[in-house]
This record gives structure tokens, C-alpha cells and sequence, in this order.
């Protein structure tokens, strides 16, 4: 999935907890590239501020599971809004893609 912002696809840490956000926009899980919450730091903006809110605590740690919005500080659930288009953000063309894809799967199936 890439990031809603910019469009560039995620990648696999090497070591660790991966540094990508995720977050709830339009009622649809995305993701957020380091670059993208590096951009909204600096300048005194908040990245989470384009994110929905919990209705209950304000707080931006949404996740989107089993077709319900979750509040993972406070815990509170709800339905999405059912008029609520998906965010589009085109990613770029990447021609190698597919030769990726190809070489992950072999690594975690374990194919040479």
C-alpha cells in the first residue's frame, strides 16, 4: 500500500518496527511514508491533522479492522460512513514492480 500523500510504496525494514504511520482517511485505512511525517514536523504542522478524529477522544490512532473504525487510545468503535468515497492518490508507474514481487515471494517461500 503506498502512502496516501506522496504515493511512494512502503518497504520492509531492515531491522525493527517499521517507521510507517498508519492512519484513517475517509473512513479507510492508509498509510504514511517518514517523509511525509517529517514534511508536517518541522514547520510546526501536524501530519495526523489531514487524518479522521475519534469522536469520543479526538485522538488521530485510528485503525480501520473487520469493517469498523477503532480509537486504539480510548477503544471506542464505529461503523464508516457509508457515503464516503476512498481517498485516490495515483501511485507512480514502477516498471519493476513486478520482478519485486516476484523476488519477495520467492524469499518467503523459500524458492531459489
Amino acid at each position: 500500500m503506498p502512502c496516501y500523500s506522496c504515493g511512494v510504496r512502503q518497504t520492509d525494514p531492515s531491522r525493527g518496527e517499521s517507521p510507517w504511520r498508519r492512519g484513517v482517511l475517509r473512513d479507510r485505512l492508509v498509510l504514511v511514508c517518514p517523509a511525509c511525517q517529517q514534511a508536517g514536523g518541522p514547520d510546526g504542522a501536524d501530519w495526523t491533522a489531514a487524518l479522521d478524529h475519534c469522536p469520543r477522544c479526538a485522538s488521530a490512532h485510528l485503525i480501520r479492522r473487520l469493517g469498523q473504525v477503532e480509537c486504539l487510545d480510548c477503544r471506542h468503535t464505529r461503523d464508516p460512513a457509508p457515503t464516503r468515497p476512498a481517498p485516490t492518490h495515483p501511485a507512480p508507474a514502477d516498471p519493476g514492480l513486478a520482478e519485486e514481487v516476484s523476488r519477495a515471494l520467492d524469499r518467503v517461500l523459500g524458492r531459489r
